[in-house]
């Protein structure tokens, strides 16, 4: 008898329909074909484990499972409940009437049991836009799943939960799931906010023009300054996730089996933090598995770089295409796969070998050399896709026991929430530009172009300061965003003046200020 059931194969974001076709015959051999690499081969002794451990005596006969589209390479352990289930139809123990209408998914453990599956989001959005009635899942992923609309969605805890299901016995219903009542209700609640930093006012005010404008940003300063402090309270005044930024985040964090469990959305901004010693797959993704690196779980969110130069040099050289791209596509020699990866980059570092240039409270012993030698860790391409880049100095202990609360994260979300909702107004007609970082050469011509004392200025400006000749887009960038923070439909004077002031490391004279 040959009988059909359905299945998929994830590939980065994209998602296959996988048919697998059982036929049994005479005979005592199991025939695996369709490129299915060593997990899926496995699968035939956990299916007859689970089989003999509810009851079920796996079949002596001759067994052929074909997976199409033959030529495409099927990976891991997702296809082992829809193959014992093909199995069990094919010698009669499952009436094979719904299975053309479900997809099926889902790992068996050797009592039965079904374990959780990476990709249930890209996974249940495929199985709707193939039309089938419904989709079943590990009860684990039955949430996040039932997050697409449109679809039956049964999260099944054990194979004996399927057969019974599939048969019409027992009471199944679909899970359903209030997306729009999840998305919102998580949405304001932050645990850190900028009210309890004392301090740093000049600071916080670049973190809300780097938030409102997208920019990438970068802290210099030294030990126990707050930048590590203050970056972890930047995704607190981030605009809240629009409900399609939220689907393609959480499929990201799906695919690579990093949503929590039972949980359905992910309603808050990404912010991933990696340690220095991260590996340069670990960072952009791929391996012999294909999996999400960090630039990709930070989409639409944060990656945050903490101590910058410790980082491999050839690591960080990675991040430069992702940056201008918002997108990594990993080849191999069996695949291609493309990630998004659109996130702001922010970064911290110390401003010399022994943490202390420029700190009034201590003295650095580093040369202008060394200084030097430090800062060439970080290349000029990567220090060129940064907008921002402010020094920190620390906060005297009187000042902050006499300081007052700083404003609170949602004070500033609002200011920031304008100044995005200027932004998309003016890139209404613009494909793939939301914020002014975005923006392309000729955008910051049409958009943020000064008149001509803002023009005398700029020039001042590069001469005086012995600006580097890539600052000048990235100031006109920052510039504009200053103008939407305050509603100015003109990039002014002022507006340009602060945006200089965030040009820090492009001063020639960086290293030597200070240095001895």
């Amino acid at each position: 008898m040959l009988v059909k059931t359905y299945c998929a194969a994830v590939n980065g974001l994209d998602v296959t329909t996988v048919t697998v076709e059982v036929s049994v015959s005479r005979g005592v051999l199991y025939h695996l074909s369709g490129l299915a690499d060593t997990a899926v081969k496995e699968s035939r002794d956990r299916i007859v484990a689970a089989l003999q451990n509810n009851g079920i005596k796996f079949p002596v006969a001759d067994i052929t499972v074909n997976m199409a589209p033959a030529d495409l390479r099927k990976e891991g352990s997702s296809y082992d409940l829809p193959l014992a289930i093909g199995i069990l139809a094919a010698i009669g123990k499952v009436k094979p009437d719904m299975l053309s209408e479900y997809m099926i998914v889902g790992e068996l453990g050797l009592d039965g049991m079904i374990q959780p599956v990476k990709g249930a989001l890209p996974i249940s959005i495929r199985a709707r836009k193939e039309k089938f009635k419904g989709l079943i899942v590990p009860k684990q992923n039955e949430r996040e799943a039932a997050v697409v609309n449109n679809l039956d969605v049964y999260g099944m805890e054990s194979i004996m939960d399927v057969v019974n299901f599939l048969n019409g016995e027992g009471d199944y219903k679909p899970t359903v799931v209030d997306t729009r009542r999840e998305f919102y209700e998580h949405q304001s609640h932050f645990e850190l906010d900028f009210a309890d930093v004392r301090g740093q006012e000049n600071v916080k005010r670049a973190m809300e023009v780097a938030a409102a404008g997208g920019h990438n940003m970068i802290m210099i300063g030294p030990p126990g300054s707050g930048k590590s402090m203050m970056a972890k309270r930047l995704p607190s005044i981030l605009p809240p996730l629009s409900l399609a930024e939220s689907l393609e985040t959480t499929q990201v964090h799906s695919v690579a089996g990093k949503l929590g469990k039972n949980m359905s959305l992910i309603s808050q901004r990404p912010f991933r933090s990696p340690h220095h010693t991260i590996s340069q797959v670990a960072l952009v993704g791929g391996g012999m598995n294909p999996q999400p690196g960090e630039i990709s779980l930070a989409h639409n969110g944060v990656l945050f770089a903490d101590e910058l130069p410790e980082f491999n040099k050839s690591t960080l050289e990675m991040l430069r295409q992702p940056l201008e791209d918002r997108k990594i596509t990993i080849s191999r020699a069996k695949y291609t796969i493309e990630y998004p990866c659109s996130f702001m980059f922010v970064a911290s570092m110390n401003p010399c070998p022994c943490g202390y240039y420029n700190d009034p409270t201590h003295h650095c012993v580093c040369t202008p050399g060394q200084i030097q030698r430090y800062m060439n860790k970080i290349s000029g391409p990567l220090l060129d896709r940064i907008d921002i880049q402010i020094e920190i100095t620390p906060v005297p202990f009187k000042d902050i026991s006499r300081a007052a609360p700083g404003e609170s994260s949602d004070v500033i979300r609002e200011r920031v929430i304008k100044a995005r909702h200027i932004q998309e107004e003016r890139f209404r007609e613009c494909k793939g530009v939301h914020c002014n970082a975005q923006m392309s050469e000729r955008m910051i011509h049409q958009y943020a172009e000064p008149g001509e004392d803002g023009i005398e200025m700029l020039r001042m400006a590069m001469e005086r300061l012995n600006l580097s000749a890539r600052a000048y887009n990235r100031i006109l960038k920052v510039a504009r965003t200053i103008a939407d923070l305050e509603a100015s439909e003109r990039v002014l004077p002022q507006h340009l003046a602060e945006a200089i002031s965030y040009r820090n490391l492009d001063r020639s004279d960086w290293a030597e200020r200070g240095g001895a």
